[in-house]
C-alpha cells in the first residue's frame, strides 16, 4: 500500500488555526447562570383589588388638586381684610374709587348667572357635556347648597361692615361665589370640547367681582375669598358625586305591572328590579 504525505505547509496552517481558536475560546467570558425556576409562587393569583392599586402622592391626589386654588384665594382674601396684608382691602378700595369715582351699575346682579346661561345655550346647540343632563342638574344643586350654606355661615360669623356701611354681611361676596361656582361648572363640563368655554365663563365671573367693588358693595378681600368659596363648592360637589367626572350611570331598572286576582280580590302587582 502506498503512503501519501501531506505537505508540511498545510499541516502547519491547520495547527496554527487550532491554536488561535483555543486562545479565543479561553478569552470569552462564561455564560451567565440560568436562574432556577420559581415554583413557590407559580400557583398564586396576581394581586387585585385595593392593595394592587398604585397610590398617588398627596400632591397628585384629586383632593389636593381640587382644593389648592380655592385655598389660596380664600387665604389671601382673609389676609387682606381691612388694612391687613399685601395690598390690603383699604388700599384696593382707594384705588377703585380714584379710578371709577361714583359710577354704579346693577349689571352684576345678572352677570353672576351668565355662565349658567352660556352652558344652557351651548347644550341647546347640541354640544355634549361631560355629565348627562340629570347628573349635571344634581351637581349644580349640590354645588349651590354647599356654596349658599357656607357663605351664609361665614357672613354671619365674621360680621364685617360693607364699604357703603349698609350692613355687616360683607365677607365673603355671595355674588362672586355664585359667578365663580357657575364658571367652574362650565369649565368642568365643557373643557373637553374647548378650553375657551372656561375662559369666557371665568372672564364673566371676574367682571362680577370687579363690579362688586366698583359698586362699593364689597372689599377686595370679599370678592377674592368669594371666588374661592364658589370654586371650592363646585369641586366638592364633583368629588362627592357618585358619577363624578362625567361617568354615565351603569344601573338600569325595569318596572313590571301585572294583574293580580287572589281570594276574590283583583288588583295590580308592581315589580321594580335594579340591574
Amino acid at each position: 500500500m502506498a503512503l501519501y504525505s501531506l505537505p508540511t505547509s498545510w499541516f502547519a496552517g491547520l495547527l496554527l488555526t487550532c491554536c488561535l481558536g483555543t486562545a479565543q475560546a479561553q478569552q470569552l467570558p462564561p455564560p451567565p447562570p440560568v436562574p432556577a425556576a420559581d415554583t413557590l409562587h407559580k400557583y398564586e393569583r396576581p394581586a387585585t383589588g385595593p392593595a394592587a392599586v398604585e397610590h398617588k402622592g398627596f400632591f397628585q391626589s384629586k383632593g389636593f388638586r381640587a382644593t389648592i386654588v380655592p385655598a389660596v384665594l380664600i387665604g389671601y382674601g382673609i389676609s387682606t381684610i381691612n388694612g391687613n396684608g399685601f395690598y390690603s382691602s383699604y388700599s384696593a378700595q382707594h384705588d377703585v374709587r380714584d379710578l371709577f369715582g361714583s359710577y354704579r351699575s346693577t349689571v352684576d346682579n345678572y352677570l353672576q348667572f351668565a355662565p349658567y346661561a352660556m352652558l344652557g345655550g351651548v347644550l341647546a346647540l347640541g354640544v355634549e357635556s361631560r355629565n348627562d343632563r340629570v347628573n349635571l342638574l344634581l351637581v349644580i344643586a349640590k354645588s349651590e347648597a354647599i356654596m349658599l350654606s357656607s357663605v351664609f355661615v361665614v357672613k354671619a360669623t365674621t360680621g364685617i361692615l360693607r364699604p357703603d356701611g349698609s350692613d355687616k354681611l360683607s365677607f365673603p361676596s355671595g355674588h362672586a361665589a355664585q359667578a365663580f361656582l357657575a364658571a367652574s361648572i362650565v369649565h368642568t363640563e365643557l373643557r373637553d370640547k374647548s378650553q375657551w368655554y372656561g375662559v369666557g365663563a371665568y372672564t364673566i365671573a371676574t367682571s362680577v367681582a370687579a363690579y362688586r367693588m366698583i359698586n362699593n358693595k364689597h372689599w377686595q378681600s370679599d370678592v377674592v375669598a368669594g371666588a374661592g368659596f364658589g370654586i371650592l363648592s363646585a369641586h366638592l360637589a364633583y368629588l362627592t358625586h357618585r358619577y363624578r367626572w362625567g361617568q354615565k350611570p351603569k344601573d338600569t331598572a325595569t318596572l313590571r305591572v301585572t294583574p293580580l286576582y287572589y281570594a276574590g280580590a283583583a288588583g295590580l302587582t308592581l315589580n321594580w328590579q335594579l340591574h
